[in-house]
């Protein structure tokens, strides 16, 4: 039986974690800051050697890219700092590190998916943040998988999915830009992957950076226009429009798709297509099945 530790428990993809969890004959323990704060390097060892941790599952980050703009300290503490101080507790206690990252890691000026091996370029703060994390948790030695992934939703928090499901339900019409172009990725969908390979121990012997989003891609023109659909929202009209109508302090990649062929050969896994996984959030949504 493995001790599997599960940081920002309470978020979308830690949220999915807790679910899939009850399932197994492993031991998850599941925290959030209020549990441990994994920006304290002490706490951090204390906590690992303590619970005899052997997977450490790292679903925590700072997430809001318009804020990092205006705040790249309190970023870099989660998403590069907090990762570090994981890294260096892992291989203090031969644990391995499954950590999740992003596809703002790269600029978004290619028009081919993005593999594993391309050098990074991020455009902003949230993007370096979480590249910096990356590099540190490589730098540890420590035993480490790496997921990066993108467009995350789900029916836990605050997510483009459910801004555009009440927006729709409320308003004639509301505009999406249709020139940023990505794959959306389910946290139910995410997490079923990284069950699977904790509980297939897959993560013995496969260290390295991968690959993970959902089947299909699209802009988020289309995600919100098939949210409406989905959802009977039929009365508002979703408009695209471009990036340049609506300015923000964050630059995002124009297209940041992502290439899973490495994850899918290394572990084995089927992934869903983005709109039924679409459906299926929104489905639980409706009947309140979270």
């Amino acid at each position: 039986m493995l001790n599997i530790l599960i940081t920002g428990a309470n978020g979308q993809l830690g949220n999915e974690m807790r679910k899939l969890g009850t399932a197994s004959a492993d031991n998850y323990i599941y925290t959030d800051v209020a549990e441990l704060d994994i920006t304290d390097a002490d706490a951090v060892d204390r906590f690992i050697v303590m619970n005899d941790i052997n997977v450490i599952v790292n679903c925590a980050a700072y997430t809001n890219v318009e804020k990092a703009e205006g705040d790249e300290a309190a970023a870099d503490r989660i998403n590069h700092r907090a990762a570090d101080n994981l890294a260096k507790s892992a291989k203090k206690c031969r644990a391995t590190l499954i950590h999740v990252s992003t596809d703002y890691v790269f600029d978004g000026h290619k028009n081919t998916p993005y593999t594993e091996d391309e050098t990074p370029s991020p455009l902003g703060a949230y993007g370096r943040t979480k590249l910096d994390g990356e590099k540190a948790i490589i730098d540890s030695g420590c035993k480490y998988i790496i997921v990066r992934t993108a467009w995350l939703y789900s029916e836990y928090g605050n997510n483009f999915v459910k801004t555009m499901l009440r927006l729709t339900s409320e308003r004639e019409s509301v505009n999406v830009v249709s020139d940023q172009i990505g794959s959306p990725t389910y946290a139910g969908d995410l997490g079923t992957a990284i069950f699977d390979i904790i509980e297939h121990r897959k993560f013995e012997g496969n260290m390295g950076i991968y690959h993970y989003t959902d089947e299909g891609v699209c802009s988020w023109y289309d995600l919100a226009h098939e949210t409406a659909r989905i959802a009977g929202n039929t009365q508002c009209n979703v408009r695209p429009c471009r990036t340049w109508e609506y300015p923000t302090k964050a630059e995002r990649p124009s297209y940041s798709v992502l290439d899973k062929s490495k994850f899918k050969a290394t572990f084995g896994t089927e992934i869903p297509y983005w709109r039924e996984s679409l459906e299926k959030c929104i489905k639980n949504l409706k009947n309140n099945k979270i």
